[in-house]
């Protein structure tokens, strides 16, 4: 193995949402990750919970090709298709828009994560493609329903923005720069822009208590709120 692919042998945009402010403590580290999508043949992350118990693949089953989850071996996998009707081919939308759309259209979606995560006896990933967008949303509504501040969600939301370019390799939509062509010019096409998922934020906060209120607006009840609060964060 060339020592590009090499290194490209294992997730690229992993991280565990852990230990980020939440009320008077942190969220709990080992509950929920984050990760672009798994490959065959992937080595076992480093300073990571893993496996994980239970896996949320937000892709599309036009992207999964009919092929096996790589982790269906070692954990219950659900392939919720996040905006399956929603986003075309034949149409372009901006990020900030297709992060409302999402919101509006895919609500039933995004509360079956919200429960899945709640009854997992152990460690959830989330993931779709690249991890960025429909894991972005995913992550802000699970992280802002458990009271983390509005600033570290979206700080969390630009870390991925470093990772791009890999993640993309990985994809095989970018195996390599032309000479003399550097990852920052090709920047502006794998950026996560802060408009986007801060649009996510200011839907969430036309509700009491942020993501919690809007998944309350949509059938989740007090006691699951407080579930999930008191199995992701610590006081």
């Amino acid at each position: 193995m060339d020592p590009t692919s090499q290194a490209l042998a294992e997730l690229v945009n992993l991280r565990d949402l852990g230990g980020m402010p939440a009320g008077e403590g942190t969220t709990r580290s080992g509950i929920v990750l984050r990760s672009d999508a798994p490959r065959p043949g992937d080595r076992e992350p480093d300073g990571i919970t893993w496996p994980p118990r239970l896996v949320l693949d937000l892709r599309d089953a036009a992207e999964l090709n009919g092929t096996a989850h790589p982790l269906a071996a070692v954990a219950e996998v659900h392939q919720i298709e996040l905006l399956a009707g929603i986003h075309s081919t034949e149409v372009t939308y901006s990020l900030p828009v297709l992060y409302q759309l999402a919101l509006q259209n895919a609500a039933d979606k995004l509360v079956r994560v919200f429960r899945l995560a709640l009854e997992a006896d152990g460690p959830v990933l989330v993931h779709c493609a690249a991890g960025k967008d429909r894991t972005g949303v995913v992550s802000a509504l699970l992280l802002s329903a458990a009271g983390v501040r509005s600033d570290a969600i979206i700080a969390d939301y630009v870390r991925t923005d470093r990772n791009m370019f890999r993640v993309l390799q990985r994809l095989e939509m970018a195996p390599a720069l032309p000479p003399g062509v550097s990852e920052e010019d090709v920047r502006e096409l794998i950026s996560t822009p802060v408009e986007a998922i801060e649009g996510v934020l200011e839907s969430f906060a036309e509700h009491e208590q942020d993501a919690a209120g809007w998944l309350r607006s949509h059938g989740v009840t007090d006691e699951e709120i407080d579930r999930w609060r008191h199995k992701f964060r610590q006081d």
